[in-house]
């Protein structure tokens, strides 16, 4: 079940701001990930593997990423076609340290660790290999969201966007 309201939100947002990159998480069957991608999202994103939702993005063309937790959930992901792979819940799983074991395994894959990143531990999930992360409740803070505080929201994802950019500066040299 998608959040009420939350279809609108994404066509809104897509005739409203057609630059924005605009996505739907938590999708769980196809027709779920059918009515977001009618709507205007532009990747899809559900928070375990189901092969029917990949085989469908894939077949839709748009971005998929479903989330993982195993390495055979890892490779089953990547053969079916998923364009990234989700790692979650990360930080329940070692952290920054299951990345490194995972990349060590699967260099070629690129993973979006998912699950527990802040601020204090995103740039460890850069430099243990991550392509990117996934950020929840850190970013989207419902205080913010309930008051209507854009500049909040955008005053977090600019302190994350730093972050990355200096890990992956760091990562490189």
């Amino acid at each position: 079940m998608t959040i009420p309201g939350a279809l609108d939100v994404i066509s809104e947002l897509r005739r409203d701001r057609p630059e924005l990159i605009v996505g739907a998480g938590t999708i769980t069957d196809t027709e779920m990930a059918r009515r977001c991608l009618d709507a205007g999202a532009m990747f899809l994103s559900s928070p375990g593997l189901d092969l029917e939702v990949v085989q469908f993005a894939v077949k839709q063309n748009a971005v998929v990423f479903p989330g993982t937790l195993t390495p055979s959930e890892i490779m089953a992901a990547w053969k079916a076609g998923s364009d990234f792979v989700k790692v979650f819940p990360c930080s329940r799983l070692g952290g920054a340290g299951y990345i490194h074991a995972l990349k060590s395994l699967f260099p070629h894959i690129p993973l979006i660790a998912t699950g527990g990143v802040t601020q204090g531990n995103t740039a460890d999930f850069i430099m243990a290999g991550a392509a990117a992360v996934g950020i929840g409740r850190d970013l989207v803070n419902w205080e913010a969201v309930r008051r209507r505080k854009i500049d909040w929201i955008r005053e977090l994802a600019g302190r994350f966007l730093q972050i990355v950019k200096r890990a992956r500066s760091q990562k490189a040299t």
